[in-house]
C-alpha cells in the first residue's frame, strides 16, 4: 500500500522533531495534501494507525488539511484557485498555466508533549 509506505516515512520524520524537542509524546499531526498529489487522504488515516503503533506518536491525532490548486497563466501572469481537472487561468482562459500548488504533501505543524508536561507546538519546518 502506497499510503502506509508514506505514513512510515512522515513517522520517521515526525520521530526525529519529537526527539530534538524532547518530547515524551506526540499529540497531534496535521497534513496539507493537495488533490494532484497522488495521495489518497481517506487511505492515509487508515493507514495511519498501523503505522503509528508502538511508537512516540501511537496517540496522535492526525488531521488532514486539503490544499488548494493554484496556477500562474504564462500569458497574463494571474494567479488562479482552480479545480483539479480544470488548470485554466480564470482571468484570461488560456491553457497555458503553470502548477504554483495543489501537488504537494506538507507537515504542516505538529503539537508535541514535552517531559515538563507543558504542550509544544511545532510548526514545520
Amino acid at each position: 500500500m502506497h499510503e502506509y509506505s508514506i505514513c512510515i516515512a512522515l513517522l520517521e520524520q515526525v520521530e526525529q522533531i519529537a526527539y530534538q524537542h524532547h518530547a515524551e509524546q506526540v499529540d497531534k499531526i496535521i497534513l496539507k495534501i493537495g488533490p494532484l498529489s497522488g495521495v489518497e487522504a481517506e487511505l492515509l488515516q487508515h493507514a495511519w494507525p498501523l503505522a503509528a503503533a508502538a511508537t512516540i506518536s501511537e496517540q496522535a491525532e492526525l488531521v488532514i488539511e486539503s490544499a488548494p490548486v493554484v496556477v500562474r497563466c504564462t500569458q497574463c501572469n494571474t494567479e488562479s484557485e482552480v479545480p483539479p481537472n480544470r488548470l485554466l487561468c480564470t482571468a484570461c482562459g488560456d491553457f497555458r498555466t503553470r502548477l504554483v500548488s495543489g501537488d504537494e504533501m506538507l507537515l504542516a505543524s505538529i503539537e508535541l508533549l514535552k517531559k515538563e508536561q507543558q504542550p509544544c507546538v511545532s510548526p514545520y519546518p
